[in-house]
């Protein structure tokens, strides 16, 4: 049995945002396979499988909108969560009016992607019995076919929700714009492929019932091309680069 997919995703926005650049938000052209992983697992994620991303369809122009978002420059302390949780003195808050800080972004609009992928399983916290391949793939077609999520899925960033997900069976490329087509072959640079923690989604304290996990990662880059709207990361996906 074959456990890959087919999915249409639309949106109204998204960022994919380049690493390199640390204070505005600017986007790439096209999505990363890390950004449609973190997608997909809106929808469905155990530890005993990974998402692998085989190939991009941009169906849409590539069209890019300046805006300006007020962002937070805190974070919620896990100690202050604690604290509360155990009735201690703690303020588990963000106040937005004194951590406000307004940032331009450019980002797309009107997204429309082909993502073909498939899981695999990664050896952790499975019970062969019970943590099949055949129950992983069932799961994630009726959660896929019904349009079904435990949290919304976006993307690159939060602010930018998924409008649709659809499963299909096969890609209509006679769809993709007549100026994705005319492009031809371009060369995308390196891009981010995603970011690796250095734990590879194992506790450090080697404890699922409490787990914690590190903060340590790095980004691993590739180098793919856009032939006439279609990305093959599969085949760049060979010459990975940290």
């Amino acid at each position: 049995m074959s456990y890959g997919f087919k999915i249409i995703v639309e949106g109204d926005y998204a960022c994919f945002t380049r690493p390199e650049l640390k204070v505005e938000r600017v986007s790439y052209d096209v999505p990363t396979p890390g950004a449609l992983e973190g997608l997909l697992k809106s929808v469905y994620w155990k530890p005993a499988i990974r998402y692998v991303i085989d190939k991009i369809i941009v169906f849409q122009d590539i069209d890019f909108v300046n805006i300006r978002r007020n962002e937070v420059k805190d974070k919620i302390l896990l100690s202050a969560v604690k604290s509360q949780m155990n009735g201690k003195d703690g303020d588990p808050c963000i106040y937005a009016s004194e951590s406000r800080s307004q940032r331009a972004a450019m980002v797309l609009k009107n997204v429309k992607y082909g993502v073909e992928f498939h899981f695999e399983l990664t050896g952790l916290k499975n019970d062969a019995e019970s943590d099949g391949e055949n129950k992983h793939y069932n799961i994630i077609k009726r959660r896929l076919e019904k349009g079904q999520w435990f949290r919304t899925p976006c993307l690159g960033c939060s602010e930018f929700p998924v409008k649709r997900i659809e499963l299909v069976t096969e890609f209509d490329e006679n769809l993709i714009s007549s100026k994705i087509l005319s492009m031809g072959d371009v060369d995308l640079g390196y891009m981010s492929y995603k970011v690796q923690f250095e734990d590879g989604g194992k506790p450090v304290n080697h404890d699922w019932d409490n787990p914690k996990f590190s903060d340590k990662a790095s980004t691993v880059y590739y180098r793919p091309h856009m032939i006439k709207g279609v990305i093959d990361v599969k085949k760049y996906r060979e010459e990975l680069r940290c």
